[in-house]
């Protein structure tokens, strides 16, 4: 059985999804999205530029390198070849594969992308080899050097002698040929050496671990509709939004593992332990009784009732390229009254980003007291940076900023809803809301653009409109209901409102 540096990283990230890679039912698992596709294809492309400044040589026979799977066949000749150039003593080694027969029975297969020869006494003579990792991320993070210390660690085997140390080539780094970062086998080891007992255990063990889902770390796992269904069929506390894997250890430990225990725990048993306190506390406990009931439930009565008789509103929602920090598109859905338009200010080229943002201004500025509604502070943070760069005056940004108003702050402030994200589509779809194509995310815009870019081929830009449009009127349902519900809560039980008779845009005025 194989320990490869793929299953590392899965186990290092989550030990469940190391588990169904190698055990898991295939049919489970969903197919790679084109976002994911692109990172992948980013990913190749960046390592082939990197590696292209090296006089590297490849092992024979390239055609058969291994992917995830691969069968014993396929990468047994390419560690041998790998091995090969190493006993010639060759100055680099461009994508070989090494093997260290581990005493459990596992076979740890390690590609490292690059192996530089470097002075020492190794098994193939007086010289040794030190391995590289190129990776299109940013920073050193945690999961690139436990994997760089794994290859470092199975090629001690190989080769007989312990690498002086082992590199990351980031996406960050302007020399060329790329100086590597050296990750410190002496700090990394201990870390390293808990991850691999662990995924060991579960690989010899077949130890399938608890499924958790956590939104940040599970959102590109193409096993994540299978391991939601089964949180599902179980109730299982990770889908409830504030229980983190600690809080959610904590709660284990106190017996508490299904909502109606947790909604009827009394708040004195958790406020105390690390990790809650009484403000984390009272939002899970308010969590659990409104995922119980399913009923929307106001937690904290918000300083002004949202107006329902502005004669302009404007619902605002900004599409970016990350990668070439670029707002492309700045929608804006115009309401007066019962009428609603949408505008899509769109930069169909990197040049027209300015074009579209004066485009943007001129709307605003026709209606110098329409509140603007957004989700989330993403599209505050580009009004102000895109104000700088293209130097528009300060004041003309802060007053465009004074009208914007965050919905998923003043939700997540105010109410507690019984659904598992308080991203805008749970929570639009929560009130149905129903965006006109399928699964479609800003990850997705992100793809459609680039290929926008690179062919041309003007229906992917219509996609994106579409679902820029969809994001904006799923807003101004967020901001109707949301209206609604606090007169509602106001009717049934008044609360002091120190700005009742004045608007949020008047105020900022």
């Amino acid at each position: 059985m194989l320990l490869t540096d793929d299953l590392l990283m899965h186990g290092q990230r989550c030990q469940r999804r190391a588990f169904l890679e190698t055990y898991g039912d295939r049919s489970l698992k969903q197919s790679s999205s084109d976002y994911l596709s692109k990172i992948m294809g980013d990913s190749r492309s960046y390592r082939q530029q990197v590696l292209a400044h090296y006089n590297a040589i490849a092992p024979a026979p390239m055609a058969q390198y291994s992917t995830p799977g691969a069968t014993h066949a396929s990468w047994e000749s390419i560690v041998q070849a790998t091995a090969d150039l190493m006993a010639q003593g060759v100055e680099a080694i461009v994508q070989g594969q090494i093997t260290r027969w581990d005493p459990s029975g596992l076979i740890h297969l390690a590609s490292p992308d690059l192996l530089i020869k470097k002075p020492g006494i190794s098994r193939f003579g007086d010289w040794c080899y030190v391995p590289i990792l190129v990776k299109l991320g940013r920073r050193p993070k945690l999961e690139y050097q436990l994997l760089a210390v794994f290859q470092a660690f199975v090629l001690a085997d190989f080769q007989s002698l312990w690498p002086s140390k082992t590199g990351l080539i980031l996406r960050d780094v302007p020399a060329l040929p790329p100086k590597p970062y050296w990750v410190s086998l002496r700090d990394r080891l201990q870390p390293f050496q808990e991850l691999l007992q662990n995924c060991q255990q579960i690989l010899l063990q077949r130890l399938e671990p608890e499924v958790f889902i956590a939104r940040n770390r599970c959102s590109l796992c193409l096993w994540l509709d299978h391991c939601t269904q089964v949180a599902r069929s179980s109730q299982h506390l990770s889908l409830l939004p504030g229980v983190t894997p600690k809080r959610y250890n904590t709660l284990k430990t106190l017996g508490i593992q299904n909502l109606e225990t947790l909604a009827d725990t009394a708040p004195q048993i958790l406020e105390p332990l690390a990790g809650f306190g009484a403000t984390v506390t009272r939002q899970l406990l308010q969590q659990a009784r409104s995922t119980l009931a399913q009923q929307p439930l106001l937690h904290t009565p918000p300083e002004h009732l949202l107006p329902q008789d502005d004669p302009v509103e404007f619902y605002f929602d900004i599409e970016s390229q990350p990668d070439l920090n670029l707002v492309y598109l700045n929608g804006v859905l115009l309401v007066q009254g019962e009428q609603t338009e949408f505008y899509p200010f769109l930069a169909e080229s990197p040049e027209a980003e300015q074009t579209a943002w004066t485009n943007f201004l001129e709307l605003m500025a026709r209606y110098p007291h329409a509140p603007i509604y957004h989700f989330c502070p993403y599209e505050v943070d580009c009004i102000r940076r895109l104000g700088r760069q293209f130097r528009v005056p300060g004041r003309t940004i802060d007053r465009l900023v004074y009208r914007c108003i965050d919905l998923h702050a003043l939700v997540t402030e105010t109410v507690t809803l019984p659904i598992e994200s308080y991203a805008l589509k749970s929570i639009a779809r929560w009130l149905g809301f129903h965006w006109r194509q399928d699964d479609v995310n800003g990850a997705q815009a992100i793809c459609w653009y680039s290929e926008w870019l690179r062919t041309n081929d003007r229906s992917f830009l219509d996609k994106i409109l579409i679902y820029n449009e969809d994001d904006c009127r799923a807003t101004y349902r967020l901001k109707s209901w949301l209206a609604q519900f606090f007169q509602d809560c106001y009717d049934r039980q008044p609360w002091i409102l120190p700005f009742a008779a004045t608007k949020p845009t008047e105020r900022s005025a």
